[in-house]
């Protein structure tokens, strides 16, 4: 059964990016070690204020569209513009939830809400305008929300954390700003430890993004067009990036409305005309199937293991020929003694399977569409990469003088880990000969049999299916050809 799409936005606001560094903030430190962090600048034309930057996050649209340019909203247009929260309840029904304690976010104070319709709302406005208020306050919004988290099943959330902006504006971005960072964190934890602790958490593929809106001058305070104004960031980690990975653009606050879009599957209507998109990232490492994936070998591997199963008195049916793709020889070998009750021992069939199959393999192989291109933009992009094959080392290495060896900074082949594909440990293998963890690996796979040894072993999937159909999962992306791999 596929896992259920799930998506928690936490928005922090006026963290600085560069205070991040000095800051311990273990638990975003999670959440960009298993995805990404990156930097955001706000656009030229957005005042860097928070309503206009929190309404272009939410919205997925720029200031010109949404026309919030101030922290006061009157003139919106976010009745045309939604957030992402309103859209999904009320287009598709789907279960949204909101928690902030800035009023204009979910109030009609000044002009307000930004959050208009979401299915369920949590409010704790701060009893004054100081500091500790502000941590108060956030202290009753995340308390509700590990509640509503942990035990409802909101398919798209929002919660808001302020204290550390207004403490900015009070006191400047010195230690109590930091403080105020840190506990900001925390609290992240606690919204992280809520969605771990449900118990449906198992059967489901969370996305986590936490962004902030703006930076703040060291005395505190924002609204300029400096530097430490302008810079914002986004941190993302979900089922479908690897971790560690890279951006392969530059970040903007209108992606973020996109990617939970992209996250919940859900295709955005062409009349939404969004500004943002998906962030389309490079992983640290990508591991590459052979047969069937980078060369055209699979029909050669199914005649092989037609002629073998003929030669010991048996004619493999269409069926039981889907059953023998991605493969090894022996496992191949050991299914076509059950075929054949009068077949030879295992080791002779394994022996003339791969024999037959290297006979049709050193007369020459066929490239897939888009593999050459797929492994120069590798190659050119500095980006490992690793053969893994579920076929014997003489075939591996006579395909290698096709394919080039000097492409890969590694090649596993059957028989060099202790089980092979359907089993995780060749992508395993791979991983660790690249001193990398599996799931900042990227696997490019055309069988299930693949895939499943992909997934087992923490990676994420591209499929790009040659003779099996596969369907499309959390974690996996189904291409029509390796020319469609245009992004990681």
């Amino acid at each position: 059964m596929p896992r259920a799409r799930r998506v928690l936005v936490v928005g922090i606001d006026g963290v600085r990016l560069d205070t991040l560094a000095r800051v311990p903030t273990p638990h975003l430190d999670t959440v960009a070690d298993s995805g990404f962090l990156a930097p955001v600048t706000v656009a030229e034309s957005t005042p860097t204020m928070s309503g206009p930057c929190w309404a272009t996050i939410v919205t997925g649209v720029r200031v010109t569209k949404h026309a919030v340019w101030s922290n006061d909203f009157s003139g919106h247009r976010l009745g045309v513009f939604p957030d992402f929260t309103t859209r999904l309840a009320r287009q598709d029904g789907r279960r949204t939830y909101v928690a902030a304690a800035w009023e204009p976010l979910v109030t009609v104070a000044d002009g307000g809400p930004v959050f208009r319709r979401p299915t369920r709302l949590t409010h704790h406005a701060p009893a004054a305008d100081t500091p500790q208020a502000w941590e108060d306050a956030d202290e009753a919004t995340v308390r509700d929300a590990v509640a509503v988290l942990a035990h409802e099943d909101p398919e798209a959330s929002f919660v808001y954390l302020g204290a550390p902006d207004e403490t900015a504006h009070h006191l400047g971005c010195g230690t109590a700003y930091e403080e105020s960072i840190a506990a900001a964190d925390h609290r992240l934890g606690r919204l992280l430890t809520a969605l771990r602790t449900r118990p449906t958490y198992a059967d489901e593929a969370w996305t986590v993004l936490v962004v902030t809106d703006h930076g703040h001058r060291d005395e505190g305070g924002h609204g300029g067009a400096s530097e430490a104004e302008r810079t914002a960031w986004l941190a993302c980690a979900g089922p479908d990036i690897t971790a560690g990975a890279r951006p392969l653009r530059p970040v903007r606050h209108e992606d973020v409305a996109a990617q939970v879009y992209a996250a919940l599957d859900r295709t955005p209507d062409s009349h939404w005309t969004l500004d943002g998109t998906a962030v389309p990232t490079l992983p640290q490492a990508v591991l590459l199937d052979m047969d069937g994936t980078l060369v055209d070998t699979e029909p050669l591997w199914l005649d092989a293991a037609r002629e073998v199963a003929a030669a010991h008195g048996h004619t493999l049916t269409d069926e039981e020929g889907a059953g023998v793709l991605g493969r090894t020889c022996a496992d191949t070998a050991a299914y076509l003694a059950t075929l054949s009750p009068g077949a030879a021992a295992d080791q002779t069939l394994e022996s003339d399977l791969e024999d037959t199959f290297l006979m049709a393999v050193e007369k020459g192989v066929r490239l897939r569409p888009g593999a050459r291109d797929l492994l120069d933009r590798l190659a050119d992009g500095n980006i490992p990469a690793a053969l893994v094959s579920a076929s014997p080392r003489r075939v591996v290495d006579a395909v290698l003088r096709t394919l080039g060896a000097e492409v890969f900074r590694t090649t596993v082949a059957d028989g060099e880990t202790d089980r092979s594909k359907p089993y995780p440990d060749p992508y395993l293998e791979a991983a660790a000969r690249l001193h990398l963890p599996p799931g900042a690996c990227l696997v490019v796979e055309d069988s299930p049999t693949g895939i499943a040894a992909a997934e087992a072993a923490g990676c994420r999937v591209a499929a790009v299916p040659s003779a099996t159909p596969v369907d499309a999962a959390p974690g996996r992306r189904v291409l029509e050809s390796l020319a469609h791999l245009t992004v990681f």
